[in-house]
């Protein structure tokens, strides 16, 4: 009986929009998961609450939550070969309804991550949003925060 090795795996965190912390990050996380001869899953989170109006109101932009969540999956995607060109066709794309650091926390779990890594607040000064906080607290692997490119 031969045991398989168990895969390698490196979660990176993507945000709506994909700025410039998210590039980063993905960056990053892709030099790590060569270094590791890890797989690479970029995930993005999406709420589900542009799907909901608020009461009385008609919402600002109609969307379905399945509009949300194809609107998420195309923002990953950009954000993906936005960072890596080529490369991106590597990446397994992920958008899951929830919570940000939930679902992180969840999808590292799930995979066995060696290592989450994801975008800081500005290039000097190290701000930890609530989504790094809830991540380094949470996380049952190694976390990388990577400030912005300055």
């Amino acid at each position: 009986m031969t045991i398989q090795p168990e895969p390698r795996t490196v979660v990176v965190g993507v945000e709506g929009g994909g700025g410039p912390g998210s590039r980063t990050a993905i960056k990053m996380a892709a030099q790590e998961a060569r270094y590791r001869a890890a797989s690479l899953i970029a995930v993005m989170a999406y709420s589900g609450d542009r799907a909901v109006a608020p009461a009385g109101r008609p919402p600002a932009t109609p969307c379905s939550a399945g509009e949300e969540r194809l609107v998420a999956e195309s923002e990953l995607r950009d954000a993906v070969i936005d960072a890596l060109g080529e490369e991106a066709d590597k990446v397994e794309l992920r958008t899951v309804l929830g919570l940000a650091g939930r679902t992180l926390v969840d999808t590292a779990r799930r995979v066995n991550a060696q290592l989450i890594v994801l975008a800081g607040r500005g290039s000097t000064t190290m701000l930890l949003g609530t989504v790094s906080q809830y991540v380094l607290r949470k996380a049952s692997c190694p976390v990388l925060v990577v400030p912005e490119a300055g």
